[in-house]
């Protein structure tokens, strides 16, 4: 019997309770943009943009859904699904989760590894931050964990976002593949 090995990961929740005036709303000086909704995104699709931006920081929690699982989730009308493009090219994403009355949960956001280092995740994140209070929510979250890019807690704090709880988890490796 294999065993799979274990790491311990702490994860910091993360909250905002009012809009913040700092926010990058325009795209980095020279860079051809478009942030664009995927209303009710192929399963496919998501799979695709959620493995490869999710891959190097070991994102493994909808990979083990089924289609059907995923699909009830990017397909609700209160999931939104923002995909940013560079030159036509998908180049990130982030989801906001809007099922929670008066709160909204930025449940994912990345860039794909080819777009790491160009001055965009500041820029979508803060574009992101905006639609989220164009709801008007009393509360907007995020969790970040330290198998994440290494700057994804320090940016969500420059941004306006506040530590609220942390903790500490043993998982299984999800970069361990068993036999």
């Amino acid at each position: 019997m294999t065993t799979v090995p274990q790491i311990e990961v702490t994860i910091s929740y993360l909250e905002m309770e009012e809009r913040p005036s700092n926010l990058l709303l325009h795209s980095p000086r020279g860079k051809k943009t478009s942030l664009i909704r995927a209303y009710k995104p192929t399963v496919s699709f998501y799979r695709y943009i959620y493995n490869t931006i999710g891959e190097p920081w070991l994102w493994w929690e909808r990979r083990v859904l089924s289609d059907d699982e995923l699909s009830l989730i990017i397909q609700d009308d209160n999931v939104e699904i923002y995909v940013l493009y560079y030159d036509g090219v998908p180049a990130g994403y982030a989801e906001l989760d809007r099922r929670k009355p008066n709160e909204i949960d930025l449940a994912y956001m990345g860039l794909i590894p080819d777009f790491i280092g160009q001055k965009l995740g500041p820029y979508l994140l803060s574009a992101i931050i905006d639609i989220a209070w164009s709801y008007e929510p009393t509360r907007l979250t995020v969790n970040t964990c330290s198998l994440d890019h290494p700057k994804a807690l320090g940016i969500y704090q420059k941004c306006g976002f506040n530590i609220y709880d942390r903790n500490v988890k043993t998982i299984d490796d999800p970069g361990h593949n068993a036999p």
